[in-house]
């Protein structure tokens, strides 16, 4: 399949039921799955073009993290946390009928991959952590949390790319199609006219929440789950990233998963698979697993 096909599974939280959305591209009877999560204010269809170059090896799936693009929004905001999407992909990986799966997550997909990654008979086959580590820099998480959970009505498309390429400099996309392109997908029409954000705009609150203490207080529980992580790994960081620091990549490297390190050149947070020569990183990864299956 070229083409995205969609899908939906029902998880369970606190406030109770609720969708999850996917993509999927590839034979559904493959058994080898590669999951991709986005960030904090995106969609799976972040990864249409990663999906539509791996698809004919591997059956990739996309979701719409609870609360973004078509997935359901919560009824209790409390739930916008790692646990719970943690758990919502193992409904996800149960309702696809696989007992493992290889994890690629941008930012708070790469959260959500080593929570998951880090816990004891983990499905999680291989693992990319795009930009993201146990270890985050307060400035970068408060420059994150001054604009999400906003909820702008744009006019049109082109007020909607002017916006993003303020925010989200660091994808580093190469010309302003590409830079439409990843606004459209993140984009629902309004009554009326216009477009605002495909997100629950509570999601940011807990981001506007942080303080310093929180922030050590989360990193020391991610620095426990990223130690436990045994599968190969794969840490990309964008060059002019003002989240995973140089630092921290340096000290990923020296634990747990012990991760070969790919640094993207010329881009920031967080890389978008947009670049084939990104793609080709990933496509070397899986590539190097299925070899030694």
């Amino acid at each position: 399949m070229m083409q995205a096909e969609p899908g939906e599974v029902l998880c369970l939280g606190a406030a109770g039921f609720h969708t999850m959305r996917f993509v999927q591209w590839g034979d559904p009877a493959n058994p080898r799955v590669l999951v991709c999560a986005h960030g904090l204010t995106r969609t799976g269809r972040d990864f249409d073009r990663l999906a539509r170059a791996l698809c004919a090896h591997t059956r990739v799936v996309c979701p719409d993290v609870v609360g973004r693009g078509r997935s359901d929004w919560l009824r209790d905001p409390a739930g916008y946390d790692i646990a719970q999407y943690a758990s919502d992909m193992n409904a996800l990986f149960n309702a696809l009928g696989v007992r493992e799966v290889d994890w690629l997550g941008t930012s708070m997909g790469g959260l959500i991959g080593m929570a998951l990654a880090g816990q004891p008979g983990s499905p999680v086959r291989r693992l990319v952590l795009n930009d993201i580590g146990p270890r985050l820099e307060l400035a970068a998480l408060q420059r994150i949390g001054a604009y999400v959970g906003q909820a702008p009505v744009f006019a049109d498309l082109e007020q909607a790319v002017d916006l993003n390429i303020a925010i989200a400099s660091g994808f580093g996309l190469r010309d302003r199609d590409e830079w439409r392109e990843a606004t459209a997908s993140v984009l629902r029409p309004v009554e009326g006219g216009g477009f605002t954000f495909h997100y629950d705009p509570a999601i940011g609150a807990p981001m506007r929440a942080l303080d310093a203490a929180k922030v050590a207080a989360g990193e020391a529980l991610a620095w426990k789950l990223y130690d436990a992580i045994a599968c190969p790994t794969l840490l990309l960081r964008g060059e002019r990233s003002d989240l995973l620091s140089v630092e921290a990549a340096a000290l990923m490297q020296e634990r747990g998963p012990r991760p070969r390190l790919v640094t993207i050149p010329g881009v920031g947070h967080a890389p978008m698979f947009f670049d084939p020569a990104q793609i080709a990183l990933v496509e070397t990864f899986l590539a190097e697993g299925r070899a030694a299956a």
